[in-house]
């Protein structure tokens, strides 16, 4: 059993740490306030601060990067927190697994894989790809081991309340009202299951054949808002959903006021074309499957 530091302790990074102490690791979840399941030593750091994080990866096997600033300050909080988690990973010794998503890689037409180029124009989307640049560069120098793990819109247990199948989704379909969207309910999207994600952060940390480049959750087959809203409502014995589509004008004045609303023009891309995810190269690698779609969403619902 090894020492494992999971930075983050939101729906990613819950998973992550309960999964590693239900196999007997000793965990450490570092956040700014504190928090952490029951059994991991909890550290509250701010984690732009280089020498608290160095101190709180001290002796760590493996370093989990699942922090997720809000969309819209991605520009101002990522870079330090990026430089502190290399310096931590360097001084520590520890496989620096980074938390990754499919944004750098901007519009693609196909199945998205590993070796695209992560061509986003986007300001927010490049500081991300700069961030796994730089740890690359680092492991590359023989600095840091790393890799990255990139998984599409999360959906499962303990999701936030901004996850496109959370509460605003299931609640309304449980209700028997309609579900109201931005984005149209008809055209194919891959969505990854939380559990998925984090079970890949672990092996991808554990397994030196995984490191030096990025890899993709296993993803199931990609299905629209529809087709899911109707595989929940069969699970629940309800009838099919209905939905009702917002118009994107209404969307945009609205993202004048809030900024998460804001932030949805920068991803509309997303699921105005097909958005599908290709995780073949995980799964033959390490011999992992996506969770069964009809077990996932049941799951989701009885959470």
């Amino acid at each position: 059993m090894g020492k494992h530091v999971v930075v983050g302790s939101g729906q990613v990074g819950t998973h992550v740490a309960a999964k590693l102490l239900a196999q007997g690791h000793e965990v450490t979840v570092v956040t700014r306030s504190g928090s952490g399941p029951e059994g991991a030593v909890k550290v509250a750091a701010d984690i732009s601060d280089k020498a608290r994080l160095i101190e709180a990866a001290k002796g760590a096997d493996v370093l989990y990067n699942c922090v997720n600033p809000k969309y819209h300050r991605w520009l101002t909080d990522w870079p330090p927190m990026a430089e502190s988690f290399l310096a931590a990973a360097e001084a520590s010794g520890a496989v620096y697994v980074m938390l990754g998503n499919l944004y750098p890689y901007g519009p693609v037409s196909g199945p998205m894989t590993e070796d695209l180029p992560l061509a986003s124009a986007n300001p927010k989307f490049r500081v991300r790809a700069k961030m796994w640049r730089d740890a690359l560069a680092a492991h590359e120098a023989g600095r840091i081991r790393t890799t990255e793990v990139r998984g599409s819109d999360f959906f499962g247990p303990g999701a936030s309340d901004q996850s496109y199948l959370g509460d605003r989704f299931i609640v309304p379909l449980r209700a028997g009202k309609a579900i109201q969207l931005v984005y149209p309910p008809d055209m194919p999207h891959s969505w990854t299951y939380l559990p998925d994600v984090a079970d890949a952060l672990i092996v991808a940390g554990g397994d030196e054949r995984a490191w030096g480049r990025p890899w993709h959750v296993p993803t199931g087959d990609p299905l629209s808002f529809r087709q899911m809203g109707e595989r929940m409502a069969a699970l629940l014995g309800r009838p099919a959903p209905r939905f009702a589509r917002l118009p994107w004008p209404l969307v945009r004045v609205a993202g004048l006021f809030s900024p998460m609303l804001g932030e949805l023009g920068h991803v509309r891309y997303q699921f105005t074309a097909p958005f599908v995810l290709d995780s073949s190269a995980f799964q033959t690698t390490f011999g992992v499957a996506p969770t069964p779609i009809e077990v996932a969403l049941k799951a989701t619902l009885e959470a």
